[in-house]
C-alpha cells in the first residue's frame, strides 16, 4: 500500500511505525473472513481492510468525524485479522494509533466521556470488577432473555494438542473455577495447558485511544 503521510504525523515514531505496518498491507481481504464485527454487520467499514483504509486517510490529513470514530470504536481489538494476514500486518498497533489520533480530533459528548473513564477505572482492576460482577450475576434471573446457568455445551479439546487460555483481569473474575475445571480437564485427555496473560491496565487505554505504552507481549506459562 503506498503512503503519503501528512507534516503532522510524518516524523514521529508513532507516524513512521504506522506507515511501515500501512505498506505490508496488500488489500487482499483475508482478514475479513476473521472479523468478528465485519460477519456481523457486513460493512467494509467495520472490518480491518476498511479501517485500515480510514486510518490511512486520517494519516495522510483527511477530514477526520465522528463515523470514522464509530467505526474504529466497533473493532474489538482482537487481532483475529492478524491470524490470517499473508503479510504480517501488525493491524492491533495501527489501530491503537489511530485511535489515539482520533481521540485528539473528535470530542465525544460528556454522558460518554463518563461512561468510558467508569469503565477504564473498573474493569482492569479485579478487586473492583469481581464484586459488581457478582451483582449482576445475582440479577441476571431477573432479566428478560436470560439463559439458564450450564446450557452452553463445552468444546472438546483434541489429545495432545497445545492450548492457551487468557488470563486477563476481568476473565479471572468472571470464570476463574471454570478455568480450573478446564485445565484439570485438558490434561487428564493429554494436553499441554498454558496461560497467555497480557497487561490490561496498558491495553484498556490504548483500545480506548489513550496514548498509553501498549503492552504486546504474551507470556506463556506451564501450568
Amino acid at each position: 500500500m503506498q503512503t503519503r503521510l501528512a507534516d503532522f504525523i510524518r516524523e514521529t515514531p508513532e507516524g513512521r511505525e504506522a506507515d511501515a505496518i500501512l505498506r505490508k498491507c496488500v488489500h487482499c481481504g483475508f482478514c475479513t473472513a476473521t472479523c468478528p464485527t465485519y460477519q456481523l454487520l457486513g460493512d467494509e467499514l467495520d472490518g480491518p481492510r476498511g479501517r485500515i483504509y480510514l486510518i490511512k486517510q486520517l494519516l495522510e490529513g483527511a477530514q477526520v468525524t465522528a463515523r470514522t470514530r464509530t467505526h474504529l470504536d466497533r473493532c474489538l481489538t482482537c487481532r483475529a485479522c492478524e491470524t490470517t494476514c499473508p503479510s504480517g500486518v501488525r493491524y492491533g498497533r495501527l489501530a491503537d494509533i489511530g485511535r489515539a489520533l482520533v481521540e485528539e480530533r473528535v470530542g465525544r459528548p460528556l454522558a460518554e466521556r463518563i461512561e468510558r473513564r467508569a469503565l477504564l477505572a473498573v474493569i482492569p482492576h479485579r478487586a473492583r470488577f469481581a464484586p459488581l460482577l457478582g451483582l449482576g450475576r445475582l440479577a441476571r434471573p431477573l432479566l428478560p432473555g436470560s439463559s439458564p446457568a450450564g446450557s452452553r455445551r463445552a468444546s472438546r479439546p483434541a489429545p495432545g494438542r497445545r492450548h492457551a487460555m487468557h488470563g486477563g483481569c476481568s476473565r479471572w473474575a468472571a470464570a476463574c473455577r471454570a478455568r480450573s475445571r478446564r485445565a484439570s480437564t485438558r490434561r487428564r485427555r493429554g494436553c499441554w495447558t498454558g496461560s497467555a496473560s497480557a497487561t490490561c491496565r496498558r491495553r484498556l487505554p490504548a483500545a480506548a485511544g489513550r496514548r498509553a505504552a501498549t503492552c504486546t507481549r504474551t507470556r506463556t506459562r506451564a501450568r
